[in-house]
């Protein structure tokens, strides 16, 4: 009985810290929306359905990375039967950068900034698509 006040405020204290970041980001007037991407001018799919993209393109560039330097598979057959070159600069980029550094930038940088995450793929691949 005389460990209530002690644990009462220890749980004060435990969801202070806990809704934290809530409270901080409504007094920042920052939002919790992702943000809105500039789709690709006249393109009406990509190699796999958004839903999928949103969550799992990273994994399909891994998968991509993985079967073309070691096993030699430069095509991907998406999966309404179309084929792509297994490229991050001349596939994922004709669409989403047409200029140097835009796909970076404005479709790319936008998710990635959101969510705080610095992927290494601009470390080694070129950012200009072919012409």
């Amino acid at each position: 009985m005389r460990d209530r006040p002690l644990i009462l405020g220890g749980l004060i204290v435990f969801l202070a810290l806990v809704t934290f970041p809530v409270w901080y980001n409504a007094a920042a007037g920052t939002s919790s929306r992702p943000p809105q991407l500039k789709l690709p001018a006249g393109q009406k799919e990509c190699v796999a359905p958004v839903a999928f993209m949103k969550t799992s393109h990273m994994q399909l560039l891994i998968d991509w990375r993985e079967g073309a330097v070691r096993n030699n598979v430069r095509t991907f057959t998406a999966y309404n039967g179309k084929t792509y070159n297994v490229s991050l600069t001349n596939t994922c980029l004709d669409c989403h950068g047409v200029q140097a550094r835009a796909g970076q930038a404005d479709f790319c940088g936008r998710c990635h900034d959101y969510a705080g995450v610095t992927p290494k793929c601009w470390n080694c691949h070129n950012d200009r698509p072919r012409n």
